[in-house]
Formats: C-alpha cells, structure tokens, sequence
C-alpha cells in the first residue's frame, strides 16, 4: 500500500470518513480516473490523499464534511458531474465525475483491496543502501514491492505495508514465482548474484514473455561483462535488449544512494504505462 492508503486507513479504525473518487474524465482534468481522497470531520479534521487541489478539491471537502455533520450510515453513495471552468477559478477546461461514499471502519478490507488495485508489483532483488532508499522512495506510490536478498537479517525489523520481504537463497531461483507482470530491479551484494538472477529473468522471458521492466544496477562496463557471460549462455542480441543497464534517468548525477534512488523511481514511473496492476 502507499503510505496515503495505509494512513487513511489506519485512521479509519477510530473515525468514519467520506472517500472521494474520481471517476470517468473527459478533457483536461486536474487527476486521473481513480484519484481519491479521503475526508475527515473529526477534531484535528483535514484530508488523505488529493483530487487535484484548488477550488474542486475545496468544495468536494465541503459536501464531504456536511455529509458526516449528518446522522447516517456508512455506505451512502452519490455522485456529481463537475465541468472544470473559469467559474471554479481552474481553467483545465475538461469534466470529471465525482463519486462521494461514507465509509467506517467495517469497510477497510475492501478498500484494501479497491484502492491497491491500480499498484504495479515490482521485484526489488538486493537489500543493500540503495535497496532501501528505494524501498523509502516508493512509500507514497502505487508499487507494491516484493524486496529479496540472499543474507539474513539484512531488512529492516518494521517493513512499511506496501512492502514483503523474502529470503531465497540461491536467491535467483525466486524469479519462477514473480507475479506475472512484475517490474524487476536487480542489485544484490554480488555480481555473481547479479547475473544469475539476469540470467533467470531472460530464461522466463524466453519461456514466459511476463515480466515488465528488467533494471540491473551498474556501468556500461559491467553489462559489457554481463554480455558476454550471457551470450556464451545462450542468448542473443534481442533477448538482451530487454535487459535495462545502467538505471536511472539520464542526467541525473550522484551515486548518493537517495539521489539513484530517485533516478531510478522515475525512471519506474516513465515505464509505468506498460506494467500490469493488482494483485
């Protein structure tokens, strides 16, 4: 889960809410189909999550709090057109549906569920420096991370909720269990590791052709290495290309292991597009 899910959620537990969603678009809208955000009346009151901000997010926050100033249950549902225009002071010039639901605490499991939908599943192979700044950079995004490494005791003791952790040692043989559509990173504490879990992902693009973006962490050198050691493996050109190295954004500097984290993030999301969500 985002850390957005996991609060609104958390705070669900002690206080009903109402959870705005935005549904179909048409134009310019400020979100997608899918943004939400949460809505609170209780004493510190405020919002989870966001639907664009400005004058929409404003009023939706309004109705959303004159709804729970009212006895009812949860589970009321209703809907409003919105054309985006200079008279809401947001000049996107599009329209957008927005649905309004009451919520408490008996509905966390399908909003779970519901809200976790639209998260891409990536395998995060290495729990190392740089491991971990991209596990932090994830938190508030829509990924749900599998993180592997073939040492013990080297993840974090409160992993966040969007994160599961696992210990495979050979730790390429976890590749066969990916969920289907996964983005994968690899960086583990050996490039020996390293290229039996590339070698791995290139099997099953072979057999499978089910995995998203395959990321190695490293130089143009060391996948020049990679290349070769893999060509006497048996792979050719064209399933190497598959293979993405080094990671990250162009022109971004810094091997700070937040400033690569960040890179590599980007670079996530810029392929987002082509990675399956769910479960």
């Amino acid at each position: 889960m985002s850390a957005d899910l996991e609060s609104f959620l958390l705070r669900l537990q002690r206080e009903p809410a109402v959870l705005v969603t935005v549904g179909k678009t048409r134009g310019s809208v400020p979100r997608e189909a899918g943004a939400w955000m949460a809505v609170f009346s209780g004493a510190t009151g405020g919002a989870i999550g966001t639907i664009g901000g400005g004058h929409l997010e404003w009023d939706a926050m309004r109705q959303a709090r004159e709804s729970l100033a009212l006895p009812g249950a949860a589970g009321v549902v209703w809907e409003q057109s919105v054309t985006l225009g200079p008279s809401l002071g947001q000049c996107c010039g599009g329209a957008l549906a927005l649905q309004f639901e009451r919520v408490d605490a008996s509905h966390t499991g399908a909003l779970r569920e519901r809200l976790r939908e639209g998260h891409a599943q990536l395998a995060l192979f290495g729990g190392g420096h740089v491991g971990h700044a991209i596990v932090q950079a994830l938190a508030p995004l829509p990924f749900r991370v599998t993180w592997f490494d073939s040492r013990d005791e080297v993840f974090p003791a409160d992993l966040p909720s969007h994160v599961r952790a696992e210990h495979s040692d050979p730790v390429h043989m976890a590749v066969r269990d990916l969920v289907t559509g996964s983005a994968v990173l690899i960086m583990s504490f050996s490039h020996a590791e390293d290229l039996d879990i590339v070698a791995a992902c290139l099997q099953r693009q072979r057999e499978q052709r089910d995995l998203g973006f395959i990321g190695l962490i490293g130089s143009r050198t060391k996948w020049a290495t990679f290349r070769h050691r893999l060509e006497q493996r048996g792979f050719d050109a064209d399933e190497l290309a598959r293979i993405t190295c080094p990671i990250g954004l162009p022109g971004i500097s810094g091997k700070e292991p937040a400033v690569i984290a960040a890179s590599v993030v980007a670079q996530l999301l810029l392929n987002r597009s082509t990675l399956p969500f769910g479960d």
